[in-house]
């Protein structure tokens, strides 16, 4: 092992805090890149599903339909 002790692993002769504090961003960045695009599939899962029932129901007009798109844009 590289180390004696974790505390010579944490300080790294001086360089722990750049090392952890690069390891720290880099492991949120990468569960943000996760987390983001589960939840914009999840919203927009339930926009469409909140379209249809009002398409269903007869409630989503011509014009409610073109504002939709609109906002999406």
């Amino acid at each position: 092992m590289q180390f004696d002790n974790v505390q010579q692993l944490l300080v790294m002769d001086g360089h722990g805090v750049y090392v952890w504090s690069a390891v720290f961003v880099s492991v949120c960045v990468l569960i943000g890149l996760i987390i983001r695009p589960l939840r914009q599939h999840r919203r927009a899962i339930k926009k469409i599903a909140r379209e249809l029932n009002l398409k269903k129901t007869g409630k989503l007009t011509g014009n409610s339909q073109e504002a939709s798109d609109a906002s999406n844009t």
